[in-house]
C-alpha cells in the first residue's frame, strides 16, 4: 500500500526525494523538449493558431503543463515546477529578442506567408507546402465574403494561420465556391481536343486556373477535369 501523504510536508512540497542536482537534470528535460515540441508545431504549420505566434502557442502549451502539474500532484515538487516555468519563460523571450533583432530568425521561427491565390487561381504547390486542403482555403476565403475565384488578385496564407485576401479591381470570371462544393458541387467536364471549341469557357475544377488553348489538361495543376467558369454575382459581396 502507498505511503500516505503528510500535507504541509515542505521537504517533499519543494524539493522531493530526489537529490538536488536533479534540478540540472530538469533544465536539461525542458529545453530539449521544448525544441521538440516547437519543431513538431513547426512542421505542422500555422493554421491551427491563427492569431498567435508559434511562440506565443508554444508558451500557452508549456506553462499550462508546468503549472497544472505542480498543482494538484503531491508528489511534483514546487521548486522544480518552478524552475521549469522559469526556464520556458527566459527560452520565450530569447526568442522574442531575437525575432526582434533579426528578420532571418522571424522567418526561421514563425515561417513565411504562403501565395495561396494569385490571378484567380489557386496555388496547390503552396497549399501543400502547409498541409492545408482546397476545400479548406475555399473555406476561408468565403469567410472572408468571397464567392467567385475571380473575385480574388492576391490572398496570402499568413505564417499564423490567418488569411490575407485582397480583391482585383476589375473581377475576371472564375469558379465559383458559393454555395459549398461538398453542398452543391457545380457540373463537372472531361474534355477532349474535339469537344473544347463547343464548349463555354471553362476553369481548372483542381485550381481554377482559366483554359484559353485546346488543352484537356491544366497547364498549372495538371488536372483533367473542369468546370464552367462564371463571372462573380455582385449580389453576393
Amino acid at each position: 500500500m502507498d505511503q500516505a501523504v503528510i500535507p504541509f510536508d515542505w521537504a517533499r512540497m519543494l524539493l522531493g526525494e530526489e537529490p538536488p542536482t536533479f534540478l540540472l537534470e530538469i533544465l536539461f528535460r525542458t529545453v530539449l523538449i521544448y525544441i521538440y515540441t516547437f519543431g513538431l508545431i513547426r512542421w505542422i504549420g500555422g493554421r491551427s493558431i491563427s492569431q498567435l505566434s508559434m511562440v506565443e502557442f508554444l508558451l500557452v502549451i508549456a506553462l499550462g503543463s508546468a503549472v497544472g502539474d505542480s498543482l494538484f500532484y503531491p508528489d511534483v515538487p514546487l521548486l522544480h515546477a518552478m524552475l521549469v516555468i522559469t526556464v520556458i519563460v527566459l527560452i520565450n523571450k530569447g526568442l522574442d529578442y531575437l525575432i526582434l533583432g533579426s528578420d532571418k530568425a522571424q522567418t526561421a521561427i514563425n515561417g513565411i506567408p504562403n501565395w495561396i491565390v494569385r490571378s484567380g487561381r489557386l496555388n496547390p504547390d503552396q497549399t501543400s507546402n502547409r498541409g492545408i486542403g482546397k476545400s479548406e482555403v475555399l473555406a476561408l476565403l468565403r469567410i472572408k465574403g468571397i464567392s467567385n475565384l475571380g473575385e480574388v488578385e492576391h490572398a496570402f496564407l499568413e505564417a499564423n494561420g490567418d488569411l490575407s485576401v485582397f480583391r482585383a479591381r476589375e473581377p475576371i470570371a472564375g469558379m465559383p465556391i458559393v454555395p459549398p462544393h461538398e453542398i452543391c458541387e457545380p457540373p463537372l467536364i472531361e474534355l477532349t481536343s474535339r469537344e473544347w471549341e463547343a464548349s463555354p469557357k471553362l476553369c481548372c475544377f483542381e485550381c481554377g486556373m482559366l483554359q484559353s488553348r485546346a488543352e484537356t489538361a491544366c497547364l498549372h495543376c495538371k488536372g483533367g477535369v473542369w468546370t464552367e467558369a462564371k463571372m462573380p454575382d455582385s449580389s453576393l459581396a
